[in-house]
């Protein structure tokens, strides 16, 4: 089956481990991204709630509607290298993209990180119709990643 891809990256300048503290907690993300609310849970018995790596469970909640409702999305970790790589799929929710996987990459450079966050998922009819939401929504969240690493990195 043919994938979808959508990806985005930028310089920021901050130190990776400020940019890590930001894509790398799920709690985190409402005060950046565009959630209204986000944890670590439990879904059909896999996750931990207190934990951030493989295996970890995150819920995250739009804080936009669409369709009179705001979407929610259920993810697995599925690999973490701390202060460098995650890399999540998607498992549940109302996001309907089937085989998501998903790579956050912090890389230090030297007076800055690089950071790359890209997905893919099958092109199905219903993983084609998302395709031009989150090919937006990518580059949105790494600019507002920088906006607020870089923000952290002034005020040490």
């Amino acid at each position: 089956m043919d994938k979808l891809e959508a990806e985005a990256e930028c310089n920021i300048q901050a130190p990776p481990e400020i940019v890590w503290a930001f894509v790398s907690d799920v709690t985190r993300y409402p005060k950046w991204g565009p959630w209204r609310s986000a944890k670590y849970t439990t879904y059909k018995g896999e996750g931990n709630s207190s934990q951030r790596g493989p295996g970890a469970v995150q819920w995250l909640q739009s804080s936009k509607r669409y369709f009179f409702r705001h979407p929610i999305s259920i993810e697995k970790i599925l690999e973490v290298e701390d202060n460098r790589f995650l890399a999540y799929t998607v498992i549940g929710g109302s996001i309907p993209v089937r085989n998501y996987r998903a790579k956050i990459t912090v890389t230090p450079m030297d007076d800055q990180t690089h950071l790359r966050w890209s997905a893919t998922w099958d092109a199905t009819y219903r993983g084609r119709f998302v395709w031009k939401s989150l090919y937006k929504l990518y580059p949105q969240l790494v600019k507002a990643v920088a906006i607020q690493a870089e923000r952290d990195a002034k005020n040490l």
